[in-house]
């Protein structure tokens, strides 16, 4: 759709003392979809779970789609 862009994150989640998934770091912008999921790969064998997901936005309107998950493994929390 012209005027439309494609945004793509990543986040990892660590276990707290509950067991429950929280967030080791805060969600980041990755630049394209290969490289979130090649990094959410190398995290992964360091944080109990990764997450990307990306969302359709049309600047003109003002408006961000529903996020659309992309990559997950291991145990993941909120990521919103």
């Amino acid at each position: 759709m012209p005027g439309s862009f494609t945004s793509v994150f990543l986040v990892a989640f660590d276990l707290d003392e509950r067991q429950q998934a929280i967030r080791a770091f805060d969600p980041r912008q990755v630049e394209t979809e290969a490289a979130a999921i090649d990094e959410a790969k190398a995290l992964a064998q360091d944080h109990a779970g990764v997450l990307v997901w990306k969302r359709q936005g049309d600047p003109v309107v003002g408006e961000e789609g529903d996020p659309e998950i992309v990559f997950r493994t291991g145990t993941t929390g909120d990521f919103n």
